[in-house]
C-alpha cells in the first residue's frame, strides 16, 4: 500500500476527521477483480440509482461501480434551502453531515475529496444526486464545504477519490465519518 494512503488514513483516524491532512496522492488498485468486487459491502441504496436518469434537459448514466473513480473539477457546497428535505436515496439530507451529491457515482459511495488551493481533505458520503450547473462535479454539505474552506468562496478546484470500503483502513478511518444517524453539530468560522 502506497506510503502516503498510510499517512493520511493514520492522520485522519488519529484526528477524528477534524483536522484534515495534506494530501493529493490516492491510488486504486486497477484489477479486474478487485474492481468488480469494490464497495462489496456497501450495497447499494433502493432509491437513487436508476440506470440513467435527465434534469433540466441533460441526461446522466449513473455508474455501476465506483472502482478508479477519480476527477478534477469545481465543488459547490448547498445548505439551509435543501436542510431537512429527502435525498436521492430518501434519507433526510442534513447539511451538518459529511455528505455531498454527485451526478453518476453509485449511491452511496464514499469519496475522498482534496481542495486543490489550500491541500485540505476531508471523506464524505455521497447519498444525493446533483450539482446540476455546468462545470461542478460534486456538491458537499454546508460542514463539509466548511472544513475545506469553500463556504465563502462557494466554490473550489478540488480532486474526487472514490474510497474502497472493504480496505481495512479505510473502514477504521470511516468510523470516525458521521453517519447519516447523527445529530446535527453546529460549525463556527
Amino acid at each position: 500500500m502506497n506510503i502516503y494512503i498510510i499517512f493520511l488514513l493514520t492522520v485522519l483516524i488519529l484526528n477524528g476527521c477534524a483536522n484534515t491532512p495534506k494530501t493529493t496522492d490516492i491510488n486504486q488498485e486497477s484489477d479486474s477483480e478487485k474492481s468488480k468486487q469494490f464497495m462489496s459491502e456497501l450495497p447499494k441504496s433502493r432509491y437513487g440509482n436508476p440506470e440513467n436518469y435527465c434534469v433540466l434537459g441533460k441526461c446522466y448514466n449513473t455508474l455501476k461501480t465506483a472502482a478508479n473513480y477519480k476527477e478534477k473539477g469545481i465543488a459547490s457546497w448547498y445548505g439551509p434551502n435543501f436542510h431537512g428535505r429527502l435525498t436521492s436515496t430518501r434519507e433526510t439530507y442534513d447539511m451538518y453531515g459529511m455528505t455531498a451529491a454527485h451526478k453518476t457515482l453509485p449511491l452511496p459511495t464514499y469519496v475522498l475529496v482534496t481542495n486543490l488551493h489550500n491541500k485540505k481533505s476531508i471523506v464524505v458520503r455521497v447519498n444525493d444526486r446533483g450539482p446540476f450547473h455546468d462545470g461542478r462535479i460534486i456538491d458537499l454539505s454546508y460542514t463539509a464545504a466548511a472544513r475545506l474552506d469553500i463556504l465563502r468562496t462557494g466554490t473550489g478546484l478540488v480532486e474526487v477519490t472514490a474510497l474502497d470500503y472493504r480496505d481495512p483502513l479505510v473502514k477504521l478511518m470511516l468510523a470516525n465519518v458521521t453517519s447519516p444517524q447523527s445529530k446535527s453539530q453546529t460549525i463556527t468560522e
